[in-house]
Formats: C-alpha cells, structure tokens, sequence
C-alpha cells in the first residue's frame, strides 16, 4: 500500500515536471525549486554530488542554449559595471528576460557569476590555442600575455571578487583556472625555446607580475602601456637583444 502510494507521488510530480539527467527542467510555474529537490532525491542516490558550472549547459534545447548564451554575455557586462552586488532581478531586466528564466538557468547568483568567470577563461583558452600556431613564439607570447593583462584590467571588479568568494572552491572553475595558466606556460615554453623570452622565467614567475601590474594599477581602467613595455624588456630573451643588437 505504501509503494503504491510513493509510486503514485512520484507519477503526479512527473507530470509536471521533466527529468533530465537526474535534475529537473522547469517545464511550468508550479514546479517549485522545493519539488525539485525532492524528485532528485527519489530518482539520485542522495550522495552524488551536484553538476558542475561548465556541465549544466550540456543538453540544452537550441533556443534554451541561446538564452543561456545571452544571459551570460550580459551578465559578464553588468558584473564588469556594476560589481557583484547587483540583483538578479536588475541582470534579467538588463538582459530582456523574466526573472524566472533567469532562476531556470542559474538558481543562484553565484552559480552565475561563476559561470560568467568560466565561460570569459574558456574565451581566452580558445585564444591561447590560435597563437599557439603563431609562426613567432615569442611574438605570440608577448601580445597574448597583453590581452591577458588587458582583460585582467577590464575585469578586475568580478576578478578580485572571485578571489574573496568560496567560488574559488568550485571545480569548474578550478579546472578552467588549471587549463588557462597550462595554455600560457606553453607559449612560454615556446618562447623559450625560441630564445625570445629569458629561460629562468616560470609559470609562476609570470602569474606574479600579472598581479603585480594589477595591483600597480589599481582601479584604473586604463592600459598601463609603459609599465608593460619595462616588464616584456626585462622578460626578452638573448634571440630579442641579438636581433636588437643586429639592427
């Protein structure tokens, strides 16, 4: 009597909802976040761990994965202006969208903000990846590493508001965070190698002076030209200063 009941529960929910991999697509108004959970929980183990920042795009209808796409460009937009403070309710008037297709997508103005952080890395990975075949290593190096500066600069609000939130924990983020300095340092090993760029510098030699110029320049919005220009100098390597030296 009582599976038959449970069975009966879990047919009602069913009808309003739709399961996908285990998590609930919000299908109409009265699907609540609170019955979702319970769905999870009947169809889960209850011990595995939720999805990740960069898997939950994964399945999404075309016109759904175009709102999601939106809503992350615009967000990136809002959180460089206006900070992190800004509410939910603002970001989906900004972005054209109820307030309730925002929630659909990202329960959570964290979950958001961390898939805007992702989702600018992966940017700048696919980037990384195109001067990877540059015929020049260490021009490839020097102006990819620019716009790395560049884009630290323009996005510093949200940058330093990662550093002091617990999404810094997430293992998407850490992951895209892994993948991003992995894809500098072998530009940096390609440069080297070239002799463009001096051999003792590290990876990490490289991740201080980006927090450097960012701290140095503070909340200045501006490309600090001539104190990049003195850090790339200290940087070249003897093929630069030989070229330098031959003209």
């Amino acid at each position: 009597m009582e599976s038959d009941l449970r069975l009966m529960i879990i047919r009602r929910i069913l009808s309003v909802c739709q399961l996908t991999n285990g998590s609930v697509i919000f299908n109409q108004e009265r699907c609540s976040l609170k019955m979702s959970k319970k769905v999870t929980s009947i169809t889960g183990s209850g011990n595995a761990s939720p999805p990740s920042l960069a898997s939950k795009s994964k399945g999404l209808r075309a016109d759904a994965q175009r709102n999601r796409d939106k809503l992350l460009e615009i967000a990136h937009r809002v959180f460089t202006t206006h900070g992190i403070k800004i509410s939910m309710d603002d970001i989906a008037r900004h972005a054209g969208m109820g307030v309730g297709t925002v929630y659909r997508h990202f329960p959570t103005k964290e979950e958001l903000f961390g898939a805007v952080m992702v989702s600018h890395k992966t940017r700048l990975i696919e980037e990384a990846k195109k001067w990877l075949h540059h015929e020049d290593p260490g021009e490839a190096f020097f102006r990819y590493f620019a716009i790395v500066i560049r884009e630290a600069i323009a996005n510093k609000a949200i940058t330093d508001a990662l550093v002091r939130s617990s999404l810094k924990k997430d293992e998407a983020l850490i992951e895209i965070a892994e993948d991003f300095w992995r894809e500098i340092n072998q530009l940096l090993v390609r440069a080297q190698k070239s002799g463009s760029v001096r051999k003792e510098a590290s990876i990490e030699d490289i991740r201080f002076l980006l927090t450097c110029i960012l701290q140095a320049n503070g909340d200045g919005n501006s490309f600090p030209d001539r104190i990049v220009s003195i850090i790339f100098d200290g940087l070249r390597g003897t093929e630069h200063n030989h070229k330098k030296s031959r003209s």
